[in-house]
């Protein structure tokens, strides 16, 4: 984990909870990492692993009810997590910025892209609206939009679904955040543009020295792009390292499964890994460690006692398997 000096952000034991009529769900449980300035953290896992909902947690988009219920979220040392609306709302533009999956709930269908740029770079920055468009032209241009001097009067109908998500990450970008937050970025895309979106992304990255938390539940996305992942399950961290030892070596027994439903290009694999059963609902969450009635090596402990993450050889997992070798 990068250490907390060196964190852009730091989220700490989050737990979020979404209160009902049959009790309070616990979606997310005891979340912790940290992303450093120009460090992308891919995040994966299974659909309900609560990998979404991390995002919208720190960029401050819950759906009611759902609240945090606790922990903490620092954006360099500043908790953001107790923020009036209002106050978030104004980070959320100007020090993070979010890419959601559709770009058409992101983009305003009444209004020209070059509108929607130029309204929210004066809402962040103090620019005139001649060097506000001059940006926005700038920006298209940076996301590799063609002809953007004419397109920024286009409205987002008149746009391809790679350009705009191109046009969503421009409104993403534009007031020069430290914080990215892309929530399945490329899913909607053909994997020609995928690749391009991800080298983009790269791109801004390195260029900005912006942090950017990457969801998606697509590992070979996550092997293109980031530096560290963490692997999610059931609401919460179940490993966290390095993407070349998470994939090559993995520890929790969930992600050797994930890894071994990938295909591989130089493997004569008859067939693909796959783990039986599915991922727990969230009034049903076993006690232990969550994945215990799907693990293939599960014994006593995993069945009565959570797990922590442990130190692994290459990465961190909440697993007792590494309790076991590392005890006396």
């Amino acid at each position: 984990m990068a250490s907390s000096s060196s964190s852009l952000l730091e989220v700490r034991k989050l737990r979020v909870e979404f209160p009902t009529r049959r009790g309070t769900l616990l979606a997310l449980d005891d979340v912790s990492f940290d992303i450093a300035p120009g460090e992308i953290l891919g995040v994966v896992g299974e659909s309900g692993a609560g990998k979404s909902l991390t995002g919208a947690a720190i960029i401050g988009l819950l759906d009611p009810p759902g609240r945090i219920a606790g922990g903490e979220i620092l954006l360099e040392g500043r908790r953001i997590d107790q923020l009036p609306y209002e106050q978030m709302r104004r980070i959320r533009g100007r020090q993070i910025g979010a890419i959601f999956q559709d770009p058409l709930t992101s983009l305003n269908p009444l209004y020209t892209v070059g509108r929607q740029l130029v309204e929210t770079i004066r809402t962040h920055l103090d620019m005139n609206e001649a060097a506000a468009r001059r940006r926005a032209i700038e920006l298209l241009q940076a996301t590799g939009i063609p002809a953007a001097e004419q397109r920024i009067d286009q409205y987002p109908h008149q746009f391809s679904g790679g350009m705009r998500q191109r046009v969503v990450i421009a409104l993403a970008l534009a007031a020069a955040p430290k914080l990215i937050v892309a929530d399945e970025p490329t899913t909607a895309l053909d994997v020609s543009i995928q690749a391009q979106i991800i080298s983009l992304l790269k791109k801004v990255c390195r260029e900005q020295d912006a942090a950017v938390m990457l969801v998606t539940h697509d590992m070979g996305v996550i092997a293109e792009t980031c530096d560290r992942v963490a692997v999610m399950y059931a609401g919460r961290i179940v490993e966290i390292g390095p993407v070349a030892e998470v994939i090559h070596r993995p520890a929790h027994p969930y992600t050797v499964g994930l890894m071994g439903s990938i295909p591989a290009m130089d493997e004569d694999r008859e067939r693909l890994l796959q783990i039986d059963g599915s991922m727990p609902r969230l009034n049903a969450i076993p006690t232990g460690c969550a994945f215990n009635p799907r693990c293939p090596r599960v014994f006593e402990r995993c069945r009565v006692e959570r797990p922590e993450l442990l130190a692994a050889p290459g990465t961190r997992a909440a697993c007792w398997l590494l309790a076991e070798e590392v005890a006396p």
